[in-house]
């Protein structure tokens, strides 16, 4: 493997990461749309900031960007305290305008520059190792290398700091506001924090990737965890698996890497929305069928209980008359007699059933409950 190929990977899972960790905020608060539009909207920020400078690698690109991502969350929320749209429509019709006139502005003025709408749009993590970081004649290794990761670590801390005031927001902003936080300043510092990171994974990877990264990975854990630390470092790591599995897979392919890693982020998602242990399609598909199977026999218990010590015990607790009294069928009657001896709730003999102790109890339960 190349040294290319290692910086590239290395830029792609640093980039994962850190987009995980704010994309993880946005996933609990049911605001996955937002990434979509900030990571589209920014690019108005990008353009203006770079008539103004002419200087694609100017600093002033990033804070360009992250202004217009905290106008397009601004411009939402004002169109949604209107009442009269929601807050996805309000969405839909913020960020298109804002992208559209980006990609006009490009075509119009700024073709002759790197910066056309494929560049936007799919990114080009394959050219990033070729703009290096030097100083002092000293090549330290890729530009975005050294940018992603001080973002990466700027959303550590942030989100270190902030970590009480996010989750409690998050799930309970009323209560937030109670007990005097103010949810609308850690609302836009998590937005800007999204900006951020979208406007830094912009240039190499590009407006699709940094949605996938954003949201797929922590969609992804939230499948598979309930508690919230945890559900930030799968999501990261997911994120990580998805741009090294994509990397391998576009190589294999001849194809786009950001198109493959996206991919591979939607097949993780996929994976764990089939087996994922609580969460899963799977996991529910058996839950249901062992409550099928479970209030099928506390129906057998509470029916032997209820004829116990009546003139016609001998005959309702007969196999042969379940059929006619619970209308189930022969071999689905069989089955749930034989899950009830196993369970300890019946004795079986020949035709004959019996409730057990526990049995009893069960028929008790239910009734009662």
């Amino acid at each position: 493997m190349s040294a290319p190929q290692i910086e590239i990977q290395l830029i792609a899972v640093v980039i994962a990461a850190a987009c995980a960790l704010p994309g993880t905020f946005l996933v609990l608060r049911r605001m996955a749309l937002m990434s979509d539009a900030i990571s589209h909207a920014i690019l108005i920020g990008i353009v203006l900031a770079f008539f103004i400078t002419e200087d694609l690698a100017s600093p002033l690109l990033i804070v360009g960007a992250t202004l217009t991502g905290v106008v397009t969350v601004s411009l939402v929320e004002l169109l949604n305290r209107t009442g009269r749209v929601r807050e996805d429509a309000a969405i839909g019709l913020v960020f298109p305008v804002l992208f559209s006139a980006a990609v006009l502005l490009i075509a119009r003025y700024a073709g002759n520059v790197h910066l056309d709408t494929d560049a936007v749009l799919l990114g080009e993590l394959a050219f990033a190792p070729f703009d290096r970081f030097i100083v002092a004649g000293w090549d330290l290794g890729p530009r975005a290398l050294y940018l992603m990761g001080g973002i990466l670590a700027l959303n550590v801390v942030i989100i270190g700091l902030l970590y009480k005031e996010l989750k409690l927001v998050t799930f309970d902003a009323g209560l937030a506001a109670a007990l005097g936080f103010a949810p609308a300043v850690v609302h836009y510092i998590l937005m800007s924090l999204v900006s951020v990171t979208a406007v830094g994974a912009f240039e190499a990877v590009g407006s699709i990737l940094v949605v996938a990264l954003m949201i797929a990975p922590p969609a992804t854990a939230y499948l598979l965890t309930d508690r919230l630390p945890v559900m930030l470092g799968l999501g990261a790591l997911t994120g990580a698996v998805a741009a090294a599995g994509g990397y391998w897979l576009a190589h294999w392919l001849d194809a786009s890497i950001a198109g493959s890693m996206a991919m591979v982020a939607g097949l993780l998602f996929g994976a764990a929305c089939l087996f994922a242990p609580q969460r899963g399609v799977i996991a529910a598909a058996r839950r249901r069928a062992a409550q099928r199977w479970e209030f099928a026999q506390t129906m057998l218990a509470i029916h032997l209980f209820n004829h116990r010590d009546t003139p016609d015990a001998a005959t309702e607790s007969r196999v042969d008359h379940l059929q006619e009294h619970l209308r189930w069928d022969p071999d689905f009657a069989a089955q749930v007699i034989h899950r009830a001896e196993r369970r300890g709730l019946i004795h079986h003999h020949g035709q004959a059933l019996t409730l057990t102790g526990e049995g009893m109890r069960v028929a008790r339960e239910a009734l009662v409950g």
